[in-house]
């Protein structure tokens, strides 16, 4: 059997407006993809809010690494980064996902991960944390940091 080439270079991306799973030709991601069913874009140069219910779709159903901010309202050095972290999104998407997860909301996920400390960062490839960094980061040092990965 034959694979197309087009199926062969499909990568599968959660939409962060209905949460349900598109998948675009690899080539294609860069040209402003948006969602077929609710049309929101797929790549806004910003992070999408993850939650306890859409949590698993964005980070083990994405064919791109995703990039989870694990944060909490009451923090600082969180609120500090927050800028730092939507300036790489908008550099670095989309070869990477990047979103946000509030660990007071979410506490069920943040205790599946062990979240001690917050700010934390997680890289997930294929619903897996491959590595973590705990602390505020600037843009430049989480663009560094994440170009060392891929």
């Amino acid at each position: 059997m034959t694979t197309s080439s087009s199926n062969e270079n499909a990568v599968h991306v959660a939409c962060p407006g209905c949460d349900g799973v598109v998948r675009i030709p690899a080539n294609r991601l860069a040209d402003n993809p948006a969602c077929p069913r609710c049309k929101a874009r797929l790549f806004a140069g910003k992070p999408v809010t993850l939650g306890s219910s859409n949590f698993d779709v964005h980070v083990g159903r994405s064919d791109l690494p995703v990039v989870v901010d694990f944060w909490a309202p009451w923090c600082g050095p969180c609120h500090g980064m927050a800028p730092h972290f939507e300036s790489a999104a908008g550099r670095l998407e989309p070869r990477f996902r990047f979103a946000k997860l509030d660990t007071d909301a979410a506490p069920d996920v943040a205790a599946r991960f062990n979240i001690r400390s917050i700010p934390t960062l997680i890289v997930f490839k294929g619903g897996k944390a491959v590595t973590q960094q705990s602390g505020a980061m600037d843009a430049g040092s989480l663009v560094r940091w994440l170009e060392t990965i891929t």
